[in-house]
């Protein structure tokens, strides 16, 4: 039996574990499989000790910098 990891783009109902906020990065811990959610900022603070101890680090705080494209057929 073989399993696929199925990613998903995260979104406003994804919270940091450590402050609350809005969710920019996921990391899937490789001996439980057990997801932790973190802000950019606090990403930046454990990323030297806890990626390497994950199989996926999902990072989208790229997505922090895109312009709103909003619908001008008003």
């Amino acid at each position: 039996m073989t399993t696929t990891a199925v990613t998903r783009e995260l979104n406003a109902l994804d919270r940091c574990d450590r402050c609350g906020a809005q969710a920019f990065v996921r990391a899937v811990l490789e001996t439980s499989g057990g997801e932790l959610f973190f802000c950019g900022h606090h990403a930046r603070a454990v990323e030297g000790k806890l990626r390497p101890l994950t199989n996926e680090w999902q990072d989208e705080t790229a997505r922090l910098y895109e312009k709103p494209v909003f619908d001008d057929e008003d």
